[in-house]
């Protein structure tokens, strides 16, 4: 009799994620999430809300964790200082280069429509502006002064900081920290345990996050902004599927498709989520055991990546400018435009991959080319919807950017990668083997003995 064949973590994904929107959207085309209701008491903001929240705060309480560990250990498989440095070389100027070319692409796209043009649109909401951060700070502020309170709040540059500095140290010490580094790498081996656990419920938390966010949402609100929110789809639909593509293909020469495939699950993560810190947890594990990327690189780039690379906001910032310039009537000119794409790309760096960083982002734009910023208060209704796609494309942008470092560096497995089902969990993974069960039962009795 043939073994039954156990379902793949990503079809239940796609299952969960297809039966949330379904279910959101019946919800809210059929009205039943009115203030006060009991649908929207009890099952919208209730069940679905602390299904959800449950989820992200679990995927956040790994990302802490897991990138110490995972970095510690990354540090000490490259070894050489020097490799350590063409690493995060070449994943910067990558994650630079790839936000540039979002937010050109965005602004190109979005002016050759000229989406916003005769609009005139008012709005109550309000946007408070903020300062755009000085690149000093940004620089100073790499470096932890409390490296416990760096961890408290997830200071995602100050931790990988902290974490390479000790990886480094580690390594100078030599033969003597032999047992800090089993210590280090049986922590990450568990660390990658708690995600396969906490992954193992994702698909009815997909369910419930997208579920309630269809039913607040609907799509009601796309119709008055429709010109902005299809232009800002399309943009953000080229960058993933030319742009990033033809930058994988042509740097690693590895199949876009697969790729692709292969990412399903982790994009889906980042729609739910809209947070590219906490689906950290999920790219690291989808770059390392899918896709094949040595953890010595993927360590490094998926956490970086998470923190500076913003493609998808990026493009969301370069579309929206040119909405709010023409809704309000305004010429920016090239060097308006240019001024916006070199905005974008230093902001990039001192903000955090959480939701709504976007539209901070776009204040400091704004307030430095000198667009009014309650204008933001036009796209505030559909950004949240928005959010969830361009997180998708941020997290693809590490993962791809992550390919082609490890294959520059030969870190990149290309088994692993051309393997369509490399990685893939079920729900046999979940079980303890029976001769971890025999091994952990010899050594309780013998330490009882010893007792």
């Amino acid at each position: 009799m043939a073994e039954k064949k156990s379902m793949s973590l990503t079809v239940k994904v796609l299952i969960g994620m297809a039966l949330g929107i379904i279910v959101g959207l019946g919800i809210n085309l059929l009205h039943l999430n009115g203030a006060g209701g009991w649908i929207n008491t009890y099952i919208v903001n209730g069940l679905f809300l602390i299904a959800g929240k449950m989820f992200v705060t679990a995927l956040k309480m790994l990302v802490v964790p897991l990138v110490i560990f995972s970095l510690i250990t990354g540090v000490i498989g490259i070894g050489d200082i020097k490799a350590l440095g063409k690493v995060g070389g070449k994943s910067f100027a990558l994650y630079m280069l790839t936000t540039a070319i979002a937010i050109a692409v965005g602004i190109g796209i979005a002016a050759s429509i000229g989406i916003g043009e005769g609009v005139h649109m008012s709005t109550e909401a309000a946007f408070t502006a903020k300062e755009a951060p000085a690149l000093s700070s940004v620089l100073i502020n790499i470096i932890p002064s409390n490296f416990i309170n760096a961890m408290a709040q997830g200071n995602m540059l100050q931790i990988i900081f902290f974490s390479i500095l000790l990886g480094i140290s580690i390594l100078m010490v030599g033969k003597k920290a032999l047992p800090v580094i089993e210590l280090v790498e049986i922590g990450n081996e568990i660390m990658m345990k708690m995600v396969n656990i906490v992954m193992a419920v994702a698909p009815y938390a997909v369910f419930a996050l997208l579920a309630r966010a269809m039913a607040n949402l609907g799509l009601g609100l796309l119709a008055d902004l429709a010109g902005y929110v299809l232009v800002l789809i399309g943009a953000l639909m080229i960058h993933l599927f030319v742009t990033l593509m033809t930058i994988l293909k042509v740097f690693s020469g590895k199949s876009p498709a697969m790729f692709l495939k292969k990412m399903r699950e982790t994009q889906i993560f980042a729609f739910s989520t809209s947070s590219s810190n906490a689906t950290i947890p999920v790219t690291l594990r989808t770059v390392t055991t899918r896709l094949g990327v040595d953890n010595s690189v993927a360590s490094f780039t998926v956490p970086f990546g998470a923190t500076i690379n913003m493609d998808g906001t990026a493009i969301m910032q370069g579309v929206a400018t040119v909405f709010i310039a023409n809704a309000y009537g305004v010429d920016l000119g090239i060097a308006g435009y240019l001024t916006v794409i070199l905005m974008s790309v230093l902001a990039s760096i001192g903000t955090a991959g959480v939701p709504g960083v976007g539209l901070i982002m776009l204040s400091m734009v704004f307030t430095q080319v000198g667009l009014p910023v309650e204008g933001i208060g036009l796209i505030l209704g559909v950004d949240r919807l928005l959010d969830m796609i361009r997180t998708a494309v941020n997290v693809s942008g590490d993962a791809a950017v992550s390919v082609i470092v490890g294959k520059s560096e030969g870190k990149l497995d290309d088994a692993i990668y051309d393997d369509p089902n490399a990685g893939i969990l079920t729900d046999d993974e979940l079980d303890i083997p029976d001769e971890v069960e025999q091994e952990l039962a010899e050594v309780i009795h013998k330490i009882k003995e010893e007792d």
